[in-house]
């Protein structure tokens, strides 16, 4: 994965106009067209970038309405809500990611019912996951969460003990180590946002040396995806842009 392009656009007016747009057709068409002009500006396509729609405290319908517009990847946060809407939309074929903070207690379901989780940092999280995932399942898709900054409010490993989580969930069975996820701490300025964007893909590279098939870079939301593009995203998580402010969910 190549070094990006500098240029970064302003985002006030996509983020003001996106959260207006009353359809869901339309509000994932832009959402789309900044992932298109992101990339273009980085030099990569937006076939490099896979969009996923985070639903959590959305409704079925309203998910259903976006999977009936071609939208195939959805994160949740929510093990309960989430295990609902997959079950309830198994006929659309959809691919899952789970990207909340996941308990010990809780790993079978996800295991079993999700496509891929994006928030281990934890050998044991990575273990239970493992030998709870059924075998005639595919593997299931892991990234390791990264902590680039100390912060209560979010998990993660921090950067000193990644190399070594890395290697260890490297070696479980029925685990596919992808690559890495991140928060970053919440910038408005767009040369502070690629920093810490930055800042993963260096240790991306990094840890491609002695892990050669990660691909994947799991970073950026409603208000950063284009800096988080500029520096490599592989795969941004979208709620507000797509959905409007949430609301609480209601089974």
């Amino acid at each position: 994965m190549g070094r990006c392009s500098t240029a970064t656009p302003s985002l006030k007016s996509e983020l003001s106009v996106t959260a207006t747009l009353p359809l869901p057709s339309e509000r994932l068409a832009a959402v789309r067209g900044r992932i298109d002009t992101a990339s273009r500006e980085a030099g990569r396509t937006s076939k490099d970038v896979t969009l996923i729609a985070v639903s959590k405290q959305q409704s079925i319908e309203a998910v259903s309405e976006l999977a009936d517009l071609g939208q195939r990847d959805f994160g949740e946060n929510y093990l309960q809500e989430g295990l609902q809407k997959i079950e309830a939309l198994r006929d659309h074929r959809l691919v899952w990611h789970f990207i909340g903070q996941l308990q010990s207690n809780k790993t079978r379901p996800v295991a079993e019912r999700f496509d891929w989780v994006h928030t281990i940092d934890q050998l044991k999280i990575a273990a239970r996951l493992s030998e709870q995932r059924p075998f005639h399942a595919p593997a299931l898709s892991v990234c390791v969460q990264v902590k680039l900054v100390e912060e209560d409010s979010k998990g993660g490993v921090l950067l000193a003990d990644l190399p070594n989580l890395l290697g260890a969930i490297a070696m479980l069975p029925r685990l596919q180590l992808r690559g890495l996820m991140t928060i970053p701490p919440a910038e408005t300025d767009l040369a502070q946002q690629r920093y810490w964007f930055a800042v993963l893909r260096r240790s991306f590279e990094a840890a491609r040396d002695r892990h050669p098939t990660l691909d994947t870079l799991s970073m950026g939301m409603s208000a950063d995806l284009e800096s988080a593009v500029a520096e490599g995203a592989t795969h941004v998580r979208i709620g507000t842009a797509l959905f409007g402010q949430r609301l609480q969910y209601l089974a």
